[in-house]
């Protein structure tokens, strides 16, 4: 199953709200996945196969995992934003 890892600095607030969001998308998509949320140092070894997180996170989350795909966001509770990168992603991984 897929994997998407939604990351801030903290691993709190923020990464939640957002993971939320991505919830919500992944519901109108009828798209089933395991949704985690934590802060940047988390994304080593978490085995996520999106990660999804703010744009000024999106080079220190590079140095942590190289593997999965990222998602850099302007708005991290943006449905529109989050359904517009998600999408081309879930079609390459998981045939939407």
């Amino acid at each position: 199953m897929l994997k998407i890892l939604v990351v801030c600095g903290a691993g709190l607030g923020s990464s939640f709200v957002c993971q939320m969001s991505v919830e919500s998308v992944l519901k109108e998509l009828n798209v089933t996945a395991i949704l985690d949320h934590a802060d940047i140092t988390s994304v080593a070894g978490s085995g996520a196969d999106i990660i999804i997180c703010a744009k000024n996170f999106e080079q220190q989350v590079r140095r942590y995992d190289t593997s999965a795909t990222i998602i850099s966001l302007n708005g991290l509770v943006d449905k529109k934003e989050i359904k517009e990168k998600l999408v081309p992603v879930l079609k390459e991984k998981c045939e939407l």
